[in-house]
């Protein structure tokens, strides 16, 4: 795959996103973003794509947008740079949207929009030597298209820290503050990260794809739950229950078997 993005499917239906621009710290530009959307696009449609791990090239995980394509793009008129800063918008939103688990892989630091891509992600390993910062606002500006993921991911008292002051914090505050789910030693990072992918290889896809929706439907609206929500969540659990992966999934459980999807 070309313009800046690497793609492998292993056997196991594992498929790697790889950031590959390493000499710009895996900076995107439009290309890259266009080449990210339509991988991610490819592998929700793909039916041998089980997991999609996202990481980077080289030494960073990403820097964020490309100073200076941003730089090129200042000239346009304002309704060309809303159009352009729509196909960032579109690629947070499959990325956050995507049917399959997500995992990041962070394999080094992670600033601006590459901090967005790690919390669009279901599941974050990144090593403890990685540093993170949301520093639009030292640029004079602010980080708007990643702010409804950052701030689901890391709350809202965090972000109005971490967005006002632009500051640089580690993999230890990055887990603290829920940007990260495991901050593990460089030579770990592999490790941790297979354990991840194993945990989500012995899950049914259906039931993950329904899992993903249900996190989204209680989060939107709230812990108070309507009767209507009430409704669907009883609803859901009975439709799982009768499926087909459902029934394999008690069957093998009961067999002392494994279900068919780990076949």
């Amino acid at each position: 795959m070309s313009d800046g993005l690497l793609s492998h499917r292993d056997e196991r239906g594992v498929t790697t996103l790889t950031l590959d621009r390493p000499d710009v710290h895996n900076a995107f530009d439009d290309k890259l973003i266009e080449s990210l959307r339509s991988a991610l696009l490819e592998c929700d449609r793909d039916p041998q794509t089980r997991i999609i791990v996202l990481t980077g090239s080289g030494k960073s995980f990403s820097s964020g947008a490309d100073l200076n394509w941003m730089q090129a793009i200042a000239g346009f008129s304002e309704e060309e740079n809303v159009e352009d800063a729509l196909h960032l918008a579109e690629l947070m939103a499959v990325l956050n949207g995507a049917r399959k688990p997500t995992v990041a892989r962070v394999n080094g630091h992670a600033f601006g929009g590459g901090v967005g891509l790690i919390a669009c992600c279901d599941i974050a390993i990144g090593t403890q030597e990685s540093k993170f910062a949301l520093s639009e606002v030292r640029l004079g500006l602010v980080p708007a298209v990643i702010s409804p993921y950052v701030v689901s991911a890391i709350g809202e008292r965090q972000a109005r820290r971490f967005f006002l002051t632009g500051e640089v914090f580690d993999a230890a505050k990055a887990r603290e503050i829920g940007l990260l789910h495991i901050a593990a030693a460089h030579e770990d990072l592999d490790t941790e990260a297979e354990k991840i992918i194993d945990a989500l290889l012995a899950g049914g896809p259906e039931a993950q794809l329904a899992s993903k929706n249900l996190v989204a439907n209680i989060s939107h609206h709230g812990v108070t739950a309507s009767h209507a929500l009430r409704r669907r969540t009883a609803e859901l659990i009975a439709q799982l229950r009768g499926s087909a992966e459902g029934q394999e999934g008690l069957s093998a459980f009961l067999e002392k078997r494994k279900p068919g999807w780990r076949d």
